[in-house]
């Protein structure tokens, strides 16, 4: 089969025409490293490190802060890919562990160079165990194998949260600062050569600030343990939603290969 002509129809699908093509700056031109550095943005301070500060002041009890998570932060840097599975699984330190089926802690090439975060595990996730499994789980794959990717191949995928927020609501600040160090240990394990923050909660414990999607989206950001390049684009579930925005998370996924052939 024409790969070409493949490409289209799977873009069809996602409601993307026409084929964005990706550019191809020299890896040498001395304008395409200027513009990427130009579009790097500092980290700033981080909404989760207040949540922590909160909970301390306020004294709140351990199963709903990251305060334990935080205590335990030494011991979980040094886990390996078992160790790290089996302390996600029986991890309690937030209240989400009351209602899961189970910890979902990612899926894929453990050494990848694409690493995607997004926010937390939906109904299908919990249940399965694998992060996005779901419709948007579907929708990923498609913009996955639209720019010649696949769950699994150079692609690792996880969640800034392990467990599902019921209702599958927006993971909030504390649940997020209590899973922080199993994603730190995940990105320090896998060592990406790109992260992609999938929806303002991934971006927002990446970057270490509050932002909005439309204004960091198509800049080189940086994550600020081990100084790797991150992208930030829109949740799947919330294309799903919002059809008009798949062709601006094109636009993005195109933005992050270039930022993968200048790192070569």
């Amino acid at each position: 089969m024409d790969k070409s002509l493949d490409k289209s129809r799977i873009l069809a699908e996602m409601g993307l025409k026409p084929v964005w093509r990706l550019r191809q700056p020299p890896v040498s031109a001395p304008h395409a490293t200027q513009d990427a550095e130009a579009a790097i943005e500092p980290v700033a301070a981080s909404p989760v490190d207040r949540a922590i500060s909160a909970a301390q002041a306020t004294s709140a009890p351990v199963e709903s802060s990251p305060v334990a998570a935080t205590q335990q932060r030494s011991g979980i840097a040094g886990l390996d890919w078992d160790g790290l599975a089996s302390t996600v699984s029986a991890c309690r330190a937030c209240g989400l562990c009351e209602k899961r089926k189970q910890a979902v802690l990612g899926v894929g090439d453990r050494q990848a160079d694409w690493m995607f975060v997004g926010e937390g595990p939906g109904a299908e996730e919990d249940e399965r165990g694998e992060p996005f499994v779901g419709q948007a789980g579907k929708l990923l794959d498609a913009m996955l194998e639209a720019a010649s990717l696949k769950r699994g191949e150079n692609v690792y995928i996880t969640n800034a949260v392990k467990c599902r927020p019921p209702g599958n609501r927006t993971p909030e600040a504390i649940e997020i600062a209590t899973c922080r160090p199993y994603l730190e240990r995940q990105i320090e394990l896998v060592q990406p050569k790109l992260l992609i923050a999938l929806g303002r909660p991934a971006a927002q414990i990446l970057l270490g600030r509050e932002l909005s999607i439309a204004s960091a989206r198509r800049k080189v950001h940086r994550y600020a343990i081990g100084d790797i390049p991150v992208v930030v684009t829109y949740h799947p579930a919330y294309l799903l939603r919002t059809l008009p925005d798949k062709a601006k998370a094109w636009e993005d996924l195109c933005f992050a290969m270039d930022q993968i052939a200048l790192a070569g």
